[in-house]
């Protein structure tokens, strides 16, 4: 891992689209690599389904090199079945994170929106707003870009890994963060 620059790979792991964002934290500063979106076709089987996000995040990691990875955590769906697939998403980015030895920090939703927009209840695009004025971009990436941007953005920004996240005075029900 470069001490100087830690690069970060944050992903917002889905079935149907997952979204991966680069960053790189020079100092107090946060310069943006690359985002985008693995895609599976939902007519393919679930293992093929599975193969294609775990083959593009590897690719994702083959082509920028992070030293670091932060994933967004996994709530509990009103529909269990939707649960279950996104959990099985999850599991395919987690596996080829680890299985190119990355260090790989969790983060609620709820974390996530703490640490970029500064209170936990924020919109989604409140998040997108403050990603772009965060990383100094020209336009505003795609949602699934930029919720995994913002799960970089709240590891930059001490969470696990370069410094605990602050959470004095909350505590956790249900997988989130309540005060």
């Amino acid at each position: 891992m470069s001490l100087a620059a830690p690069r970060i790979l944050g992903i917002d792991p889905g079935l149907r689209v997952t979204g991966f964002g680069v960053i790189e934290k020079h100092g107090n500063q946060l310069l943006y690599v690359a985002s985008g979106c693995i895609k599976s076709n939902d007519k393919q089987s679930l293992p093929e389904r599975i193969k294609t996000l775990f083959a593009g995040i590897s690719e994702v990691i083959a082509t920028y090199r992070p030293d670091q990875a932060a994933v967004e955590k996994v709530f509990v769906n009103v529909n269990p079945q939707s649960t279950l697939l996104l959990g099985q998403a999850r599991g395919a980015a987690l596996s080829a994170l680890v299985h190119a030895d990355l260090p790989v920090a969790e983060y609620t939703a709820l974390q996530v929106k703490q640490a970029v927009v500064g209170h936990g209840k924020a919109a989604k695009e409140q998040v997108q707003d403050m990603v772009v004025r965060l990383l100094k971009l020209p336009g505003a990436p795609t949602a699934d870009a930029a919720d995994a941007l913002a799960c970089a953005i709240a590891h930059a920004h001490g969470g696990q890994g370069l410094g605990a996240l602050a959470t004095a005075g909350y505590r956790v029900k249900g997988g989130r963060l309540i005060g």
